[in-house]
């Protein structure tokens, strides 16, 4: 069994524009319900633990028809998260960011979760992400300076199919700030950039990518 920590977006508030966002739950339920049927372990982390926001938009009927995802927040499966910087990433065989565009405000740029990405890397384990849940590998450093993913293939959440009028309200373009430093791919659904850091585009990807995640452990750890 190996012991996965799913990381999600406190959430995000903008009164000015009327905009309220978090985590998006297929990206967490999917890949934790093909998890543990593999037997692996899931936790959960935010950067305030506790309770993270949801975006709602993402148990809507528009995105979740049956009510699948709606009935596993309702469950209270996420519900219960630990603080960032009460991580040990010594604990964990891979890191999972879940998607959501609370990720790009409180995701981003946190150190705590830097440091957490480069110790489970430094032990030779899985770095991934959905979505815009690449967003923190953009900023996470390795020693020498450059990103994490620098020079590798990469995926997350494409520019063009952002909802209307919301890219000039978001902090920055994912597609953008990923390409700056890594080979940025629309086209495929996951994408392992090498052995360790795997990415996938978008909501759709998100049971792709658990499984290739279990694939990894499951050789990983025989």
């Amino acid at each position: 069994m190996a012991k996965v920590l799913a990381v999600l977006s406190s959430g995000h508030k903008d009164a000015e524009n009327n905009y309220e966002t978090g985590w998006w739950a297929e990206e967490l339920f999917a890949p934790m319900e093909i998890l543990k049927d593999a037997g692996h372990d899931v936790e959960l982390a935010s950067p305030k633990g506790g309770k993270p926001t949801l975006d709602e938009v993402s148990i809507s009927e528009d995105y979740d028809p049956e009510g699948k995802y709606k009935k596993m927040y309702e469950s209270g499966l996420a519900d219960n998260t630990k603080k960032l910087s009460d991580v040990d990433p010594k604990e964990y065989d891979a890191i999972f960011i879940v998607g959501g565009h609370g990720a790009m405000y409180d995701l981003a740029e946190d150190k705590t979760l830097h440091g957490i990405i480069n110790a489970v890397y430094d032990n030779g384990n899985i770095v991934s992400a959905v979505c815009h849940g690449p967003a923190p590998l953009i900023w996470t450093k390795r020693p020498d300076g450059q990103s994490i993913i620098a020079g590798l293939d990469v995926t997350g959440y494409p520019e063009a199919v952002e909802p209307e009028g919301l890219p000039e309200i978001l902090p920055f373009s994912l597609e953008g700030k990923m390409s700056e430093v890594a080979n940025y791919t629309a086209d495929e659904k996951v994408v392992w950039g090498n052995e360790q850091v795997l990415t996938g585009r978008d909501p759709f990807a998100s049971e792709a990518l658990a499984e290739e995640l279990v694939k990894a452990l499951d050789k990983k750890n025989n």
